[in-house]
């Protein structure tokens, strides 16, 4: 990798970590959802300045190629953020849930509260 490709990158994933913070700082984006994508950023920094740890990574595992690695920690970081938003969704439909349900019997109270007070409303008529 050419010196101009690492500074290029290193540029690209310092504005992405910028704007990223800015998210956070704007209450657009939190804190927990932030982190993994920071952490790629400074793991992508550290690959592209230190162009050698990429290959040594590699042969450790047993990948042939770099560039299969990039391939393989793309996939898996992927998965870790789908795993992590289908919690967050899921988290996010039982509180719906569990709002609706309370929404239903404060409801279904305020009624009951509506006759009582239309016959009482009544018996003094």
């Amino acid at each position: 990798m050419t010196l101009k490709i690492q500074i290029i990158i290193t540029v690209l994933v310092i504005i992405g970590l910028v704007y990223i913070i800015g998210l956070i700082r704007k209450h657009r984006l939190e804190l927990k959802y932030a982190l993994p994508w920071m952490g790629a950023g400074i793991l992508v920094i550290v690959f592209a300045c230190v162009p050698g740890f990429m290959d040594a990574l590699s042969d450790l595992i047993g990948i042939a190629s770099p560039v299969n690695m990039i391939f393989f920690l793309g996939f898996l970081f992927a998965l870790v953020i789908i795993l992590a938003l289908t919690v967050a969704v899921s988290s996010a439909a039982n509180g719906v849930k569990r709002l609706v349900q309370q929404l239903a019997i404060l409801e279904k109270r305020n009624r009951e509260l509506e006759e009582r007070i239309k016959e009482l409303s009544d018996e003094k008529k």
